[in-house]
């Protein structure tokens, strides 16, 4: 069976500093039996283990002031595994990936008479609230409100970028078809077109306070703030301009 712990909470600086010294020595105290059989059992690793994650997890959701509540699954060790007794504490460390989320690698290391190594897998689940759909959805389909809601998820399993908010995936266009309760991602979206090819626009030139405004025609499609050739109808010039709304864009004078 993995050993699990779920954390709903932020913990102090010394408290998580204190936690984390105290699963070493814990482990490592003459009064515990393990200690007197000379050597370094399966259990005493999986709890070094454990409260190591539990203060790397922390620190980097503090540090990169990420919200979230996550689990630590700490994978079963063949119980024949002997090591010897370490007369210094034993040290941890991340050995992969470069953040404690998702299947991580932990290097138990005795650094005493007897020195010895091992490594640990892990798995770290990070739970959020990221936006997911609430009913099939076609390729090429605008995103409106009520297509999407926030639902908490496992991050760690979403390998592109995840969306926070509604607001983030309403309006734009999707790449590819999606199934109900799936996780949107940036992969999954594109610009949707504001001006296509053939539209005609108004064209809008500004100067100091001086606006100009004249006929066009637009040459591609075009989304919101993207740059787009467009041809004015009074001289018949090509330009480029910027999209800024439903038939209309601007160029700089």
């Amino acid at each position: 069976m993995k050993a699990q712990t779920t954390f709903l909470r932020r913990l102090t600086s010394q408290y998580r500093s204190f936690l984390a010294v105290v699963s070493v020595l814990c482990c490592l105290s003459p009064g515990n039996p393990a200690f007197a059989e000379s050597a370094t059992l399966p259990d005493q690793l999986i709890g070094v283990t454990q409260g190591f994650l539990e203060f790397t997890v922390e620190d980097y959701l503090a540090t990169s002031q990420t919200e979230g509540r996550y689990e630590i699954q700490v994978n079963q060790l063949d119980p024949r595994l002997r090591m010897a007794a370490c007369d210094k504490e034993l040290t941890a460390s991340l050995e992969s990936p470069a953040t404690p989320i998702g299947r991580v690698t932990v290097k138990i290391r005795c650094e005493g008479s007897s020195p010895w190594t091992v490594f640990v897998p892990a798995q770290v689940k990070l739970f959020r609230d990221v936006v997911v759909t609430t009913r099939p959805l076609k390729r090429a389909g605008i995103i409106e409100p009520g297509d999407v809601v926030l639902r908490e998820r496992d991050i760690s399993l979403i390998n592109q970028g995840f969306l926070t908010s509604p607001d983030q995936a309403i309006g734009q266009k999707l790449v590819r078809p999606m199934v109900i309760d799936q996780v949107i991602t940036l992969v999954h979206l594109e610009q949707a077109e504001v001006v296509r090819k053939g539209d005609q626009v108004v064209i809008s030139a500004t100067s100091g306070g001086l606006v100009v405004k004249m006929p066009g025609e637009a040459l591609s499609d075009g989304g919101l703030n993207e740059q787009i050739r467009i041809k004015n109808l009074n001289s018949q010039r090509v330009i480029k301009a910027r999209v800024t709304a439903p038939g209309q864009v601007e160029v700089a004078l």
